[in-house]
């Protein structure tokens, strides 16, 4: 059995680093989005849930300033379209335009 020459042997351990490189780059990338879901979802639930209604109204006044700017492909602008949708404003509720009618 022949030995490996230090150039050979020192090949391998470069191609086994830069497998090991990559393998830690998909780890942090699946983290980072394991993160971000996890975040999203935590928004999501203090929208939907009234338990603390001041502080949900503004972190919802908060993303309706904030998301059209961030959000810069309209399909992403469509799973948002909910949060976006401006408030219905008193006149439109209560179906007056400050018109006297007879």
């Amino acid at each position: 059995m022949a030995r490996k020459s230090i150039e050979e042997r020192l090949a391998q351990i470069e191609a086994q680093r830069k497998t090991l490189k990559a393998r830690l780059g998909k780890q942090e990338r699946s983290e980072d989005t394991r993160r971000k879901v996890l975040l999203g979802a935590l928004v999501l639930h203090r929208l939907e849930t009234s338990g603390d209604g001041e502080f949900s109204k503004r972190l919802g006044e908060w993303l309706k300033r904030e998301l059209p700017g961030f959000l810069t492909r309209d399909a992403d602008k469509d799973l948002f379209a909910d949060l976006l949708k401006p408030e219905p404003s008193a006149n439109a509720i209560g179906g007056s335009t400050g018109e006297a009618s007879s």
